[in-house]
């Protein structure tokens, strides 16, 4: 570690909040940092959950006012991990006073606040950052310098899928990812992962011809009442990327026996490559070609695979979800100290929002869409 400490105000105290305390503690030893993060205070719906938060991780003040905790003069950077709903209240006031901000995805339920955080940014001119975890994967970085590398040759066609099941019976209750201005539906909430890593593997998508559904048009909440489901349960889309390709995108929060079944397919002139954040150690590679044995070859993570190697030193031995965070956390400081980082900005994320508000609008009036 060198330079001076990065001061860092956390919001929110989840399992997202929590994975951004673990990453920068873990971030702080494990790389070579510009500056050594330092999460100075934590803030939650009320003082006593943050309290009992700070308290848990090590945190050494607590308030139960996100305005408070970022108003601070030692604060360098604020960490946005709360539900979707504040992001945009919260980011757009760390600017405003000054704050580099870390964000997680969506970058928030609408595309009007979307480009309003974006506004913000780039007129604070203060570095940003969004957390679309699983681009930081040393397997994604793998995969995008292949197709960049013209490894498969020209890219054809992506087939994308975001699937899980934690939503997949009928009697999972309402809850805050039913409302439209809290989660904005399978779409907002998981959806923005694969249209980052389309994005991010192939380039921009220029058009698209989106569905989406409602499986169940009402669930029972906490009280046993029913309430009526406004949001997509799963969404559907044929995208045309701008290079030429096309594909397919899918998100879905009602795909039993899928618990993280983030996956795509890319498919070139010369070869494919497929992957599955279930088997995130592993990236599949096929070069075409003749013969009895032709096939994919399977990748397995090493050292010599980027961040891999800051946490093993052998392959095989594989990396875990709190890893990918320990990465991005990386990106997110060097971010903030003002050197190159592969951190996704606000910027970035807004393209994603267009894209999933292109679908929606889509959806509604039928036909192709532009973003």
């Amino acid at each position: 570690m060198s330079g001076a400490p990065l001061n860092i105000a956390l919001i929110g105290s989840g399992f997202m909040g929590r994975a951004h305390a673990l990453a920068f503690a873990a971030a702080d030893r494990i790389f070579d940092l510009p500056r050594s993060p330092r999460v100075t205070i934590l803030a939650d719906r009320d003082l006593e959950t943050a309290t009992a938060a700070a308290a848990s991780l090590g945190i050494p003040r607590a308030s139960g006012d996100w305005r408070e905790a970022i108003a601070g003069a030692d604060i360098d950077m604020v960490a946005i991990a709360t539900p979707n709903a504040l992001h945009a209240a919260i980011a757009i006031a760390a600017l405003a006073a000054g704050k580099a901000v870390y964000c997680e995805k969506p970058l928030a339920t609408t595309l009007a606040e979307s480009e309003a955080m974006t506004a913000a940014a780039a007129a604070s001119g203060r570095p940003t950052a969004v957390g679309f975890t699983y681009l930081y994967n040393p397997m994604i970085v793998l995969a995008r310098e292949l197709i960049a590398g013209g490894e498969i040759g020209e890219v054809t066609a992506f087939r994308g899928i975001h699937a899980e099941d934690f939503m997949a019976s009928a009697d999972a209750p309402f809850n805050w990812r039913c409302e439209p201005d809290q989660a904005g539906g399978a779409l907002a909430d998981i959806g923005s992962h694969i249209i980052a890593m389309a994005q991010h593997l192939v380039g921009d998508i220029a058009s698209v011809s989106g569905r989406l559904h409602t499986a169940y048009p009402t669930r029972r909440d906490a009280g046993g009442q029913a309430r009526a489901v406004t949001v997509d349960d799963q969404m559907d889309a044929v995208v045309d990327f701008s290079g030429g390709a096309t594909g397919s995108l899918s998100a879905s929060w009602i795909a039993s026996g899928r618990k993280m079944g983030l996956a795509f397919e890319v498919s070139g002139t010369r070869g494919s490559i497929v992957f599955t954040q279930e088997c995130f150690n592993e990236l599949k590679l096929y070069r075409s070609g003749s013969g009895r044995t032709n096939g994919f070859t399977t990748i397995c993570a090493g050292p010599e695979h980027g961040d891999y190697g800051a946490f093993c030193p052998a392959s095989g031995h594989q990396i875990g979800y709190n890893d990918l965070k320990t990465i991005e956390a990386k990106a997110a400081v060097e971010a903030a100290a003002g050197l190159p980082s592969a951190a996704k900005s606000f910027a970035d994320a807004l393209a994603v929002e267009r894209v999933a508000d292109a679908i929606r609008r889509s959806h509604r009036e039928g036909g192709w869409v532009r973003p």
